[in-house]
């Protein structure tokens, strides 16, 4: 190529590049007012109706013993904090584990966060006579953590260390196991069966605000290191042979994205019982309008998850009043058809 065709081939690339640029960003100020009035809604409407009026009177309120405030307050407000945090971590868990793995159906699930979480609490419930949400999420983050941990060990054991299909193998194995076990206490134990099921359904109801403290370092740890990981799964995204020749160091690149993995999937699931589905189904959707990068991909996710969980909150409010159906029920009835859908559109196959 000569001078004078490189140079309007350059021109041409600068305007595609700003017009990239902005539409990112633009996704990005879009996701932010949405996810702005999905906390709104979430803190405006539930199972028991109340006007916009009764709700900021209620936020602003000093007697807090009033029905309204304890209703807003103490009951929506911590609610939708959950909600953001959690749908945040799912989204971004997942947009990681789907770059590390390079496999579009990747979950965090996949990596035995979920299934060691719920063998945890299983054990938890019937050696230890544990019953209330925040009792749980200690057990399920240690259980969560340790799951992964063992897959990783498993995963690495072979001739050629860790690898995103190794790593997807030992997650699936181990998940296995630990299913099967949890199974077995519960046919077992009644009462544990009883108390895992409300757990095991995944919710956001009756988790107080100590939840969401206990659980709001590790998540905001995870978010920390997954940006600091992203511009590494740019690279590994083109090989690791490239990503070497680059001068990208693959193993701390990839123990740094099992660590914000771990930290987010195994806090989320901790504070609300294993939710399905935004972690699946979020990344494919934000990748329409962000492409590839995981610099922008990552943010994009996580407020996109938390639009989700939040939007799938409000609805089972909504639909059973005056009961509610659980926000991973909601989200299974939504994320079914919503990834099917994606599955079936043309462009998929190459994500």
């Amino acid at each position: 190529m000569t001078a004078a065709t490189a140079a309007p081939a350059r021109g041409r690339a600068a305007p595609a590049g700003r017009r990239g640029r902005n539409r990112r960003l633009i996704g990005l100020l879009i996701l932010l007012a949405v996810l702005a009035a999905a906390c709104v809604t979430s803190i405006a409407v539930g199972t028991r109706s109340m006007g916009l009026g009764e709700v900021w009177r209620a936020l602003l309120d000093s007697d807090l013993t009033s029905e309204e405030a304890v209703i807003v307050r103490q009951l929506r407000v911590p609610r939708t904090a959950l909600g953001l945090m959690v749908g945040l971590a799912l989204g971004i868990a997942g947009a990681l584990m789907q770059g590390h793995t390079r496999n579009p159906l990747g979950d965090p699930g996949l990596l035995g966060v979920t299934a060691g979480a719920s063998f945890a609490v299983v054990l938890s419930i019937a050696l230890l006579g544990v019953t209330s949400p925040s009792g749980y999420v200690w057990f399920a983050f240690l259980g969560a953590l340790a799951g992964t941990v063992l897959v990783y060990a498993i995963g690495s054991g072979g001739r050629g260390g860790a690898t995103p299909v190794t790593l997807a193998l030992a997650g699936a194995a181990l998940s296995a196991l630990l299913y099967g076990l949890v199974r077995a206490v519960l046919v077992s134990d009644q009462q544990t069966l009883d108390a895992f099921r409300f757990w095991v359904v995944g919710a956001l109801a009756g988790r107080g605000a100590d939840v969401a403290w206990q659980v709001g370092p590790f998540i905001v740890l995870g978010l920390v290191l997954a940006l600091i990981n992203a511009p590494a799964l740019d690279l590994l995204g083109l090989g690791e042979d490239v990503a070497r020749g680059l001068g990208q160091r693959i193993w701390p690149a990839r123990l740094v994205g099992l660590a914000a993995i771990t930290l987010l999937a195994g806090a989320a699931t901790a504070a609300c019982g294993p939710i399905a589905f935004v972690g699946l189904v979020v990344p494919h959707a934000v990748r329409a309008v962000t492409g590839p990068d995981h610099r922008w991909l990552i943010p994009c996710s996580g407020l996109a998850g938390a639009v989700l969980l939040l939007a799938a909150d409000v609805i089972g409010r909504v639909v059973a009043r005056p009961g509610e159906l659980q926000v991973g029920i909601v989200l299974a009835l939504i994320g079914a058809p919503f990834f099917i859908a994606l599955v079936r559109r043309r462009g998929t196959a190459a994500l």
